[in-house]
């Protein structure tokens, strides 16, 4: 073990082969010293034992007050991704003010909650599915018209967003996590999200409901729960990820199933059968086919491929590495699902056949995804759905010139052309 500093990779901030740079990572070691935009060093963790530990290792910390880096001033102004990690709210807090906030969201994620979702996920799944059968023939972008406004729809009922606010959230959160932008564009997404949310505040306080912003609003109103900046960071995380995370989702499935025909004929032939073993929050065992493609989708193609930042409370030995006290973490999720010291020889491989074996593609420990089961549940309806509709659909792009999102955050293909029916 060495305290030397090893020399730093850098991250192709383009994201242009994300699985290809991760699996070179991994072979150097379970903790490898890489350069972020604005040549800001962090630590990536690659391998899936090394950062299960590290999760839920208490010397593992959110909060950003304990990053060296930025305490220094050796972040630079406007840094594309600062915004995401300095955000007050549940994934830059740790101890109590976790706890507080985490008990402030998580009354809407429960699993009774959830389920009472099911029948309007089904029936917003039925009205896109309508609509895509009603385009023109001719290519269609799947993620734009079926991907997107599903989880979207879902998280602004839940937040009691405006649906004419629905397209303005979703470029802003591609922006917020985007690992390219300028510094008068990170200063301008800012802006307008503190705009949209101030405005979405106000509209539930003058006129509440039974949705999450309308309970958010009043507890910060009702005394010090929550702080002003926790309410309006609170909310920025629960919209950005409550359909982010689903949008890549139901993205990397429906590429995965159009690409490996063969997966399909397993679907279809019923082999594709999953127990709940590898499922942290099971629920019963004997979930089959539709769960497992969820699955295999979230091990093999992560929705977030690196989750920043987490910062070392000590100095931490990680393999033959030492990160030092202070220095910022990346938690790599799509190292991690492709880690053959977990999955096996064959885990860059996508089979739906695969034994289950617990991925970390929702987090593990203290900070474990609040959203999985919502996540989980809209792709259990929406993917079978849309195969069942559309059985013949197929891509109308190579799959080699689908351009990937420029962000360490979100790992997904910014357009999904399909042909819903190839013979029209």
């Amino acid at each position: 073990m060495t305290t030397d500093q090893p020399p730093l990779i850098r991250l192709d901030v383009t994201a242009a082969d994300v699985h290809g740079e991760n699996a070179v990572l991994r072979e150097l070691g379970p903790a490898v010293r890489v350069e972020l935009p604005g040549n800001v060093p962090a630590w990536v963790i690659t391998r899936h034992d090394a950062l299960q530990d590290l999760l839920a290792d208490p010397r593992v910390v959110k909060n950003p007050a304990h990053w060296q880096a930025l305490r220094e001033g050796r972040v630079p102004e406007g840094w594309p991704l600062i915004d995401f990690v300095t955000n007050p709210g549940m994934t830059t807090a740790d101890g109590d003010d976790h706890r507080r906030l985490r008990g402030l969201i998580s009354q809407a994620f429960t699993a009774r909650r959830v389920e009472a979702m099911r029948h309007g996920i089904e029936a917003e799944t039925r009205r896109l599915l309508g609509a895509l059968a009603e385009l023109p023939p001719g290519a269609v972008d799947l993620r734009r018209h079926f991907a997107y406004p599903l989880p979207m729809n879902t998280i602004g009922r839940l937040m009691g967003v405006p649906a004419e606010r629905f397209d303005d959230f979703r470029d802003l959160s591609a922006s917020l996590v985007s690992s390219t932008t300028t510094p008068e564009e990170t200063a301008a997404t800012r802006n307008s999200l503190h705009a949209l949310l101030t405005e979405l505040v106000t509209l539930r306080r003058e006129r509440p409901g039974d949705d999450l912003t309308s309970h958010l609003t009043a507890a910060h109103d009702g005394g010090d729960r929550l702080s002003p900046r926790e309410l309006i960071g609170t909310l920025i995380l629960v919209i950005v990820a409550g359909h982010g995370t689903t949008l890549n989702l139901l993205t990397n499935a429906t590429k995965a199933l159009l690409t490996h025909p063969e997966q399909r004929q397993a679907l279809d032939a019923g082999r594709a059968d999953w127990a709940d073993a590898g499922r942290p929050d099971s629920a019963g065992a004997g979930r089959a086919g539709w769960a497992a493609v969820v699955e295999e989708t979230l091990r093999w193609d992560s929705p977030v491929p690196h989750f920043p930042l987490r910062y070392a409370l000590d100095d931490i030995p990680v393999g033959d590495s030492v990160i030092p006290k202070g220095e910022a973490i990346l938690a790599s999720y799509a190292a991690a699902g492709r880690d053959p010291r977990q999955h096996g020889p064959e885990a860059a491989e996508f089979d739906l056949t695969r034994p289950p074996r617990r991925h970390l593609s929702f987090g593990h420990g203290p900070h474990y995804c609040i959203g999985a089961a919502l996540a989980r549940l809209e792709a259990e309806i929406a993917l079978p759905a849309l195969f069942e509709r559309f059985p013949r659909m197929q891509l109308a792009r190579s799959v080699a010139d689908l351009a990937p999102l420029p962000s360490f955050i979100s790992n997904s293909v910014r357009t999904l052309p399909v042909l819903l029916r190839p013979e029209d």
